[in-house]
């Protein structure tokens, strides 16, 4: 549990932090997507959630956004659940490509895409989840967000849905290249449907923290109590999320960073400290490799000012982590 004293330390430290980052690093900027995103680029919002139920919010933590490629992340564990792990890894692997998240690239040795956080194994993971159609796909994908967020009011943001099927080109293109492997199958529009319709689901930085909250609590929400997916599955998640989720960057988030997370092209980032907590970043300014400017520079100063590390000795910073796991390692499922 987190005590009272310690909650607020936390709290004044977080409202810092905000503050300091909100006046920097717009000269870090190389795009906004879509482009129009540029005239909310004042919007920065990020958010805790401990696995006690504990939440520290800063900035605008209510305002709505897309998930985008954070959506790879939760899919891809309902296409474990789905699956199996044995099936699932054999259709798409979990190796660290190097090359941009939509590249046209595949693991040529195990005839699969590399992982499944960047497009080609994330429409694999899509095409994995279990459904007649795709409504029904969609359906389960959005109950079980719902769940990892406990807002059961989380939709399809049909307007984002549209814009993302106008300008399909390259994910379409993908799809019948794999097809053309044997490394997908089924209807490539439905495929992609499916897959789409999970990165236009909104959420805020909010929601995104108790999601990233779920996973750090062996996949059952701090708040419910309801499970959103089983144990087995969670380090399967957590560990590709390490390795693999910010895009061509992973290698120097994981050094710098060292907290299992994963970015959207929204400004959006999710990270997941297991038995600790997850948090929720959201500014639509883009550096070089797509990741939030503001997200990154913050949660680079946040590791190194918690001990967060997973790696690090938390004795190093300057408060310790913010809370200490419960009995035997693992939180209470609640």
């Amino acid at each position: 549990m987190v005590a009272v004293g310690e909650r607020e330390l936390v709290r004044q430290q977080l409202d810092e932090l905000h503050e300091k980052y909100r006046l920097t690093g717009d000269d870090e900027v190389v795009s906004y997507y879509p482009p129009e995103a540029e005239a909310d680029r004042h919007l920065f919002g990020l958010a805790g959630t401990n696995v006690d139920g504990t939440q520290w919010q800063a900035g605008d933590c209510s305002v709505p956004f897309p998930l985008h490629s954070v959506s790879k992340v939760f899919t891809y564990g309902l296409a474990l659940e789905d699956n199996g792990t044995e099936e699932t890894l054999r259709r798409v692997g979990v190796e660290p490509s190097g090359d941009p998240f939509n590249s046209i690239t595949f693991d040529e040795v195990h005839h699969r895409p590399h992982n499944p956080m960047i497009n080609a194994g994330a429409l694999v993971a899509a095409s994995l989840v279990a459904g007649k159609d795709v409504d029904e796909k969609v359906d389960r994908i959005l109950e079980r967000y719902r769940v990892y967020a406990g807002n059961p009011e989380l939709a399809v943001d049909q307007r984002i849905l549209r814009q993302q099927l106008r300008s399909n080109d390259r994910n379409l293109g993908l799809c019948y290249i794999m097809r053309s492997l044997g490394m997908i199958d089924g209807d490539i529009e439905e495929v992609v449907e499916t897959y789409l319709s999970a990165c236009s689901i909104t959420v805020t930085a909010a929601d995104l923290s108790v999601m990233g909250a779920t996973l750090a609590k062996g996949g059952v929400n701090p708040f419910t109590g309801e499970r959103a997916v089983a144990r087995e599955h969670v380090r399967s998640i957590v560990s590709v999320m390490m390795s693999c989720g910010m895009y061509d960057a992973a290698g120097q988030w994981a050094n710098e960073v060292g907290i299992p997370a994963k970015s959207g092209v929204s400004g959006d980032i999710v990270c997941v400290l297991p038995r600790y907590f997850g948090f929720g970043v959201y500014s639509p300014g883009l550096d070089v490799h797509g990741n939030s400017v503001r997200g990154v520079n913050l949660c680079r100063e946040l590791s190194a000012t918690f001990g967060l590390h997973v790696f690090a000795d938390p004795a190093d910073s300057r408060f310790g982590r913010v809370a200490q796991p419960t009995e035997a390692g693992a939180p209470a499922e609640g």
